[in-house]
């Protein structure tokens, strides 16, 4: 159940750790700005890291605790995307991602918002469903695999962050057909 309330929902240590994971991006962006030096590369993998974990314990919590709120249910997603759009949008010109995949996950990440704002205009929550939450957990790693930096292990890296993000491709769009279909079944009630 969603709680609605006032400043102090609106502060609860949920949303201050989803804030943490919006302030995050610029960080990330900064560090991955060309030309990336192996610091750099540390500090954004360090930030993801720490976002991911966030991420997974604002989650906990809110679930838990019954610390759910709108602003929670809205922004928390939106981190995520965030933050993903943001790694991969800069990789592109460290040539680690190709540019047509990074068009291929965000028109995914646009068609699904949309989709989940037209759903709630008319009253339909679309539920995350288990492929969707499995596509955020291999973009999640190939994120991760990208922006570690072990010289020695750097091609290794980069192939697991390559099959991570195909992986994350598959299950992203066979999740988007099942929001499709979860959407026209709950507009056939109506």
């Amino acid at each position: 159940m969603i709680k609605r309330g006032g400043r102090r929902d609106f502060l609860n240590i949920p949303n201050i750790l989803t804030y943490f994971r919006i302030a995050a991006v610029p960080v990330v962006l900064v560090a991955l700005n060309p030309p990336v030096t192996p610091t750099a590369f540390h500090i954004a993998f360090f930030t993801c890291l720490a976002a991911l974990i966030t991420d997974y314990l604002d989650g906990i919590l809110a679930r838990r605790k019954h610390m759910e709120t709108p602003i929670g249910k809205l922004l928390d997603p939106l981190a995520d995307k965030l933050l993903v759009l943001a790694v991969f949008i800069m990789l592109i010109p460290l040539k680690k991602i190709a540019s047509w995949i990074v068009f291929l996950v965000v028109g995914r990440e646009l068609i699904i918002t949309g989709l989940r704002s037209i759903a709630a205009s008319q009253g339909i929550i679309l539920k995350a469903s288990l492929l969707g939450k499995n596509k955020m957990i291999s973009q999640s790693l190939a994120m991760l695999c990208f922006v570690a930096f072990v010289p020695s292990f750097q091609r290794v890296l980069d192939i697991l962050g390559n099959l991570f993000l195909w992986i994350s491709l598959i299950l992203g769009y066979i999740s988007a057909g099942f929001y499709f279909v979860q959407f026209l079944n709950q507009m056939r009630r109506f």
